[in-house]
């Protein structure tokens, strides 16, 4: 099962070339990845309401999540639309205290022909506030996150 997260852009992810510039795409992703996975407000909620956010993304919070590595792949330009895009998450991995977090950044929703711009992988780590060492996934978050569970991104080239 995929998330899909919807991500408007902003004027300022475009690049000189009037696409959207390569690092702005990873704060595109890191955008979904926070709506997808952390909960953001008081209530314990998402800003999607998904029962996968179970991270605790507020201030002082317990466990540090660090990116421990990215790869992405640009499949064609992405050009300036005001409806969002269709960013589609899942886990291709769950670890002992990594996950890996899959993207892939389609056109908006209900836009025909649908393009596939981009796909992508994030490795996350998660880490002990306190002891600054990594902290096993807990039964709350695999519960959570065991449904999204699916293959991990087949990149062009390795």
């Amino acid at each position: 099962m995929k998330l899909h997260v919807p991500i408007s852009l902003r004027w300022s992810d475009l690049d000189a070339y009037g696409h959207v510039n390569n690092a702005e795409m990873l704060r595109l992703l890191e955008e979904a990845r926070i709506q997808a996975f952390w909960v953001t407000d008081e209530t314990g909620g998402s800003m999607l309401g998904a029962s996968t956010a179970v991270l605790d993304g507020k201030p002082g919070a317990a466990t540090l999540t660090l990116i421990a590595r990215q790869e992405i792949e640009y499949l064609a330009p992405v050009p300036y639309m005001r409806q969002p895009l269709d960013v589609r998450l899942w886990l291709g991995k769950l670890g002992g205290a990594s996950l890996e977090v899959c993207y892939e950044v389609w056109s908006p929703a209900g836009l025909e022909p649908a393009l596939l711009y981009t796909r992508a992988s994030t490795t996350i780590v998660l880490v002990d506030a306190v002891s600054e060492r990594p902290r096993k996934i807990n039964d709350v978050e695999r519960a959570a996150w065991t449904p999204y569970l699916d293959e991990a991104i087949a990149f062009t080239r390795r």
